[in-house]
């Protein structure tokens, strides 16, 4: 069954071919005292835009002292990694972020010094070590500055809100949004900030965290600390890490969240729910397929129909739905933007009205494109680029 469906998600990669110009513009609403510079847009995002600084060394570093090395300064942030991620792939995003005038130039705003993370990465290109200075984002994307995007909010298919966000400036994103019953997708961002998610949870119809992020917005949904950390090694079947992880997914799901997304890096992706299959329609039946998106959704039902539900089941009865999903072989470079790019394909394929199994496998062959790129982003998002693949290699988040 699992090389079943990997066929289908290497179809995927190999025949969605979108002859379009690889520079898209990514339509960003940042603080611009508050007017809407693009009334087209359709999925509405919030949070993070960030310069990433990537510093990768070439030999095993060393504690205390300097490690010879490459750094490079790269586009990032979660919210703004997905929203490029979305562009290239068709949608227009409406993107609502904070950034400053400083040494990354993004955004020409005195007060504000753009938001920084400077990457530590291991010579396989896998996270070692990270610091954040975001701050910007939490003191200027107030409650009263989103409340200027209210029409955007409750007239877009889907809001898609990340934990940078401050938590007061979360719940009145998604009590906007639960105002006209617009899905919530909710982005972890990290462990820290995931467990933002204790204020918000009644909003959120999808949620998309690592196996850490997971742990920890249980533990902050249940009040206590009762789900301890998962340690597992490479030998670690993916049935016993699902039964693992079942009570803290269970649990989010008890407190409102109607879909969890759960990203396993090399091991794929659990897609879980309350209910069967059918729950997952119902879930996002208010999102309707968009013209602009119309060349997408026809390429990917040519490969992936929308009756296939050809990923590995672990448990499906009336009470939860949930079932695997394999990672692709890659070639990797980094690993830092295979999550955002996970979530900006699922979210471009539910807004071109593609059902949520289909999204999944659009996500997966998105994050393969990443992890085989330079940047958080591949330039270029034809995904005719990752038509062969050769070996295999870690996707993560």
């Amino acid at each position: 069954m699992e090389s079943s469906v990997q066929r289908r998600m290497e179809a995927i990669s190999r025949h969605l071919v979108l002859p379009r110009e690889p520079n898209i513009v990514l339509h960003q609403v940042l603080l611009n005292g508050g007017k809407v510079k693009n009334d087209e847009a359709e999925a509405v995002i919030i949070g993070g835009m960030v310069l990433d600084i990537h510093a990768i060394p070439s030999i095993p570093a060393n504690p205390r002292t300097t490690t010879p090395g490459k750094v490079r300064y790269v586009l990032g942030g979660v919210a703004r990694n997905v929203a490029e991620c979305m562009s290239k792939l068709g949608t227009k995003p409406f993107m609502i972020s904070a950034v400053g005038l400083d040494m990354a130039g993004i955004r020409k705003q005195q007060d504000i010094g753009t938001p920084v993370v400077c990457n530590i990465l291991d010579v396989s290109g896998e996270l070692a070590a990270a610091v954040a200075n975001v701050e910007a984002i939490e003191k200027f994307l107030t409650p009263e500055w989103i409340q200027q995007f209210k029409y955007n909010i409750c007239s877009a298919p889907i809001l898609m809100v990340d934990a940078n966000l401050n938590p007061p400036s979360l719940e009145a994103s998604c009590h906007l949004a639960a105002e006209s019953s617009i899905p919530v997708w909710f982005e972890p961002v990290s462990v820290a900030k995931s467990r933002r998610v204790a204020s918000v949870a009644k909003y959120v119809t999808v949620a998309s965290p690592n196996e850490d992020e997971l742990i920890a917005m249980a533990n902050a949904l249940s009040g206590a600390n009762v789900f301890p950390p998962i340690e597992r090694g490479n030998d670690y079947l993916t049935e016993s890490l699902f039964q693992k992880l079942k009570p803290a997914i269970w649990l989010l799901l008890e407190k409102g969240i109607r879909i969890v997304v759960v990203t396993l890096g090399s091991d794929g992706v659990f897609l879980c729910s309350k209910g069967g299959s059918s729950f997952l329609r119902t879930c996002l039946d208010r999102v309707k397929p968009y013209g602009s998106c119309g060349q997408f959704y026809k390429i990917v039902t040519s490969s992936c129909p929308p009756h296939w539900y050809g990923a590995t089941d672990l448990e499906r009865n009336p009470h939860l739905f949930a079932v695997h999903f394999p990672a692709l072989p890659a070639s990797v470079v980094r690993l830092t933007g295979a999550g955002d790019c996970l979530v900006g394909g699922m979210l471009a394929s539910i807004c071109a009205g593609l059902n949520v199994m289909q999204s999944v496998a659009v996500g997966i062959a998105a994050a393969k494109a990443a992890v085989e790129a330079e940047t958080n982003v591949p330039t270029s998002f034809s995904l005719d680029t990752i038509a062969e693949f050769g070996g295999t290699g870690p996707l993560s988040r």
